[in-house]
């Protein structure tokens, strides 16, 4: 029997032996999903940079918890003119000449300060909530904006389909990165108005629409793609015949059939915007101080990068294995929902 052959058995997809008798193995029949969920359960190696990027995040998320019970302060609180007890001595927590304290193991500054008395620890856990809330908000906005303008454009097709498609042809032409300067700097500036809804410039709202707009024709023009291919199926072709309108075939038959696409975009989404968002944040036009974030971080720490490397080395590294573990386990997921497509790699 053929490897190919010995791991559709082991997966329940072919009938086998059990050991080398001749018993014939009896496999019950499992849904897409649960092969999909068994496939993925075997993949250590997704499952660990997801756990990774699991573990970055509920510790983001508890850092209030951190801030009040260990570090005993905030993210914006000043420290400049107070030592700590580091080994049984007084120490700065900036010297006077303006050096911070660095990474102390043994005291509440866990990864040291920054140049304004700030402790980089709840700083970093405070920053990569906001990048993290960021993300998924930026996720969502992008996966729902893409799905309608997908739907819309590939079943109507006709007009519809080519105003909508040169819509995301106008949102490609430029570069998601300058296009999120350009737009994150007017709305830095005046804020975000729709109709009665007001949001500030300083808001993590305003990168998260950003970020969420620039991304929508990269999830949009795959899954048009699909909807092309999936409105002349004979299961929609028998629900036309049945009388269905068109919004009831697209709900019930079509959206369902796009669940595996979907599901393997958002993980990857989700890396995009983070590491979207810490570029902007980077250059100015994402997260605006006194918040943080991961990006705005790497930007400030960039200035003393000689003096104090692990202002940058912290939060680039933290970055780096988040957003690294998603892109992983995203991969992982996508392998498993479409086996032919992991075959094709492997091959």
């Amino acid at each position: 029997m053929s490897r190919d052959a010995q791991q559709l058995v082991s997966e329940g997809l072919l009938p086998g032996h059990r050991g080398g008798g001749k018993e014939p193995l009896v496999v019950a029949g499992l849904s897409p999903s649960r092969l999909a969920l068994r496939r993925l359960r075997h993949n250590v190696v997704a499952l660990t940079f997801g756990g990774m990027f699991l573990l970055i995040a509920a510790l983001c998320f508890m850092a209030p918890l951190y801030a009040r019970y260990v570090a005993h302060t905030g993210p914006n609180d000043n420290h400049v003119m107070e030592t700590i007890l580091v080994g049984g001595h007084r120490v700065d927590v900036v010297s006077p000449i303006g050096i911070p304290i660095g990474p102390t193991w043994h005291s509440r500054f866990f990864f040291g300060a920054d140049f304004n008395g700030r402790d980089l620890a709840v700083r970093l856990l405070y920053g990569g909530r906001n990048s993290l809330i960021i993300g998924f908000s930026a996720t969502a906005i992008t996966i729902v904006c893409a799905l309608v303008i997908a739907l819309l454009a590939g079943y109507y097709r006709g007009w519809v389909d080519i105003l909508l498609t040169r819509f995301l042809d106008l949102l490609w032409a430029y570069p998601a990165v300058l296009l999120g300067v350009a737009i994150g700097t007017s709305l830095v500036l005046g804020g975000l108005s729709i109709g009665p809804l007001h949001v500030s410039g300083n808001s993590l709202g305003v990168p998260a629409v950003i970020i969420g707009f620039v991304n929508i024709p990269y999830v949009a023009k795959p899954i048009r793609g699909e909807v092309l291919l999936l409105r002349e199926r004979e299961f929609v072709d028998a629900a036309r015949v049945l009388g269905l309108g068109p919004l009831r075939i697209i709900f019930s038959e079509i959206l369902p059939n796009l669940s595996s696409t979907i599901i393997v975009f958002v993980p990857l989404m989700i890396a995009n915007s983070i590491l979207l968002e810490a570029g902007l944040s980077y250059l100015g036009a994402g997260v605006q101080p006194p918040n943080a974030s991961w990006g705005t971080m790497i930007s400030s720490g960039v200035e003393y990068i000689t003096s104090s490397p692990y202002l940058v080395l912290v939060p680039g590294i933290t970055l780096i294995v988040a957003v690294l573990g998603i892109n992983v386990f995203g991969d992982g997921l996508r392998d498993a929902l479409d086996p032919r497509a992991a075959i094709s790699k492997a091959h």
